[in-house]
């Protein structure tokens, strides 16, 4: 199957509503030090009932963007402690779940990370966690809107041959969620099946770019090879 070419350049901006305004710029523009970039003032908006707003920006490098809107006159909609500002989970939703939607910021280095883990540690919202997963490091707390703001850096490259595996897994994991019950272990046997597929296609290639090399290094010694 022919893929669509990738053609993006990374986040214009993530948007979210805020019911604390005041809490969000403390914690973006005078904690982290992420810098007000753009504003817009709306009187209403489309539908006659939709109240005015503010939407505001914070630069979080490569000309990426954190917004939130804020709605006049609007309260929060639920208090359970339990969610954000605009989703409430009832005591059933396990807190993995809850945390598994959060939003990463990348630095590049582990100064950098300790330095954003020592203004969080002396403001209200410190480190909750700090947390070694298999190629990055992180620091986590929430936001005054309740939402997870992760904070890492990579420990080492992710290599060409992890690119493949990656591939690899979408392709069974597709492959296992159309059937019933799908599983880690189903997944991990599909995977299997897929690598054994494709070995002989990849060794196909892996001929090709090597005899490719080899070509360009015969021309580049003044060799050509024999038809």
């Amino acid at each position: 199957m022919t893929r669509p070419d990738h053609r993006v350049k990374g986040v214009d901006h993530a948007a979210f509503p805020t019911f604390d305004p005041a809490g969000t710029v403390r914690f973006y523009r005078d904690v982290l030090g992420f810098p007000v970039v753009h504003s817009i003032c709306a009187v209403g908006w489309g539908p006659e009932d939709h109240p005015d707003f503010i939407h505001f920006f914070f630069d979080i490098g490569n000309d990426d963007r954190i917004a939130f809107f804020y709605y006049f006159g609007t309260e929060p909609y639920h208090q359970t402690g339990r969610g954000d500002a605009y989703s409430a989970f009832g005591p059933e939703v396990p807190t993995y779940f809850i945390r598994s939607r959060h939003l990463a910021i990348h630095v590049d280095s582990y100064e950098d990370l300790m330095e954003y883990r020592r203004r969080l540690d002396a403001s209200q919202w410190p480190v909750e966690m700090q947390i070694q997963h298999e190629t990055i490091e992180s620091i986590y707390t929430h936001d005054p809107n309740g939402y997870m703001i992760e904070i890492t850096r990579a420990l080492r490259p992710v290599t060409p041959q992890e690119d493949l595996d990656a591939n690899l897994t979408i392709d069974a994991l597709l492959d296992v969620v159309a059937e019933s019950g799908p599983s880690l272990a189903k997944l991990l046997a599909r995977k299997a099946e897929l690598i054994v597929e494709r070995a002989a296609q990849w060794e196909h290639e892996r001929k090709l770019l090597a005899g490719g090399a080899d070509e360009a290094g015969l021309e580049r010694t003044g060799y050509q090879s024999r038809p």
